[in-house]
């Protein structure tokens, strides 16, 4: 049997369907004894260590400054409300801009209204 390359491998993996990458990775733990399965036993964090980011996060904006009609036109751009619903949303301060974001979206939203001089926090 000719020996395959790693790469004739990858472009096998990248074809094959679930089911037949099912079966060879049951064919694969029954000839090497292997399992496929996580360990069960995984190491715990430390109990004084700082606990992870928040995967999602809520952006709120707390004051708009001295550009109110700039940091409306942002929140319309961010919430796809229209023009009375934004004016609404800013003029309820704290007011909830997008609720259980990404942190990176969240960092684009916070990163846009403070340019247009508003005050912004993550809950």
């Amino acid at each position: 049997m000719a020996k395959l390359t790693q790469d004739e491998i990858l472009a096998y993996l990248d074809e094959a369907t679930i089911l037949e990458l099912n079966a060879l990775v049951k064919a694969i733990e029954e000839k090497y004894g292997v399992s496929a399965a996580a360990p069960v036993a995984v190491a715990a964090a430390p109990a004084d260590a700082a606990p992870a980011e928040p995967q999602n996060v809520t952006v709120m904006l707390t004051s708009v400054g001295d550009a109110k009609v700039g940091v409306i036109k942002v929140v319309r751009t961010i919430t796809g409300l229209g023009l009375v619903d934004a004016k609404k949303l800013v003029d309820a301060l704290p007011a909830e801009i997008k609720k259980d974001v990404p942190v990176e979206e969240a960092d684009n939203i916070k990163k846009q209204l403070m340019d247009a001089g508003a005050t912004v926090e993550y809950k």
